[in-house]
């Protein structure tokens, strides 16, 4: 019974050192809490995606899909714009007729006609080409134009050779449906109305020269159908000996100089 109050002494005297042990050991990692943090870097800011540097065209702060879309997007729409603004449309369609006149389905080759009529087309736009470079692409590789403004100034040489070979008949309904004032002169009619008009007077040109080129070798035709006719030879199709014939006159009067001669002179 003696021992109690001294057994209760110690245990309070324990309590109280575990206790004030406890709060010692709180504060002390309260005070180094802020150099902790302090020590932990700060997060990095995720990395942007880096967009391609194209002169004049690149702006401040775009990323990287957006700008390959848009090139994507030119290049895309590039050769439908170049071959509708060039001769190909004319010289294509008359091979075209050609082909059919001959009655010859696949020869020549649609990739033969194609690359003979991109060379064509190459031939007869190369003074456009060179004048292009002289007034927008090497003022612009130089740096005293934006890529903008060399657009603006090529679009000149092309407005000046599309409207050589337009009629006014079909400027006409362009001029009237765009709601824009009557230009002073014809260099003042914006793309919008050169291009449509353009590529519609290449398409009568063309069919022209084509049904030129067709009345020939439909006298053949004629002339062998009527003969199989009146001899009888009903179940013979005419195109059997026909065929035959107009390609033997197309290569006896060397038609692919006289056609290729002729589709080139229309340009000049």
């Amino acid at each position: 019974m003696g021992n109690k109050p001294f057994t209760q002494d110690m245990t309070t005297s324990l309590t109280s050192r575990l206790l004030i042990l406890f709060l010692a050991a709180f504060l002390f990692v309260t005070a180094l809490a802020p150099i902790s943090v302090a020590a932990v870097p700060a997060p990095r800011p995720a990395p942007q995606a880096r967009s391609i540097p194209i002169p004049g065209l690149s702006v401040k702060g775009d990323s990287l899909p957006w700008t390959v879309l848009l090139l994507f997007t030119a290049l895309t729409l590039l050769p439908a714009l170049l071959l509708s603004m060039t001769p190909f449309v004319r010289i294509l369609i008359v091979f075209h007729f050609l082909r059919q006149a001959l009655g010859t389905q696949t020869a020549p080759t649609n990739q033969t006609l194609l690359g003979l009529a991109l060379f064509l087309t190459y031939f007869v736009m190369q003074p456009v080409g060179m004048s292009i470079d002289t007034v927008s692409i090497e003022p612009f590789e130089r740096g005293s134009i934006t890529a903008w403004q060399a657009i603006e100034l090529s679009a000149d040489p092309l407005r000046q050779f599309m409207l050589k070979y337009t009629r006014q008949k079909d400027l006409a309904p362009f001029v009237e449906l765009s709601h824009e004032a009557r230009p002073a002169r014809p260099d003042d009619l914006s793309m919008r109305v050169v291009v449509p008009a353009y590529i519609t007077s290449e398409l009568k040109t063309g069919f022209q020269i084509g049904a030129v080129l067709f009345l020939p070798f439909l006298v053949i035709d004629m002339v062998v159908a009527a003969i199989t006719t009146s001899v009888g030879m009903f179940q013979l199709p005419p195109v059997v000996i026909s065929t035959p014939l107009k390609i033997l006159l197309f290569v006896v009067a060397d038609g692919w100089n006289l056609v290729v001669g002729s589709t080139l002179k229309s340009f000049y």
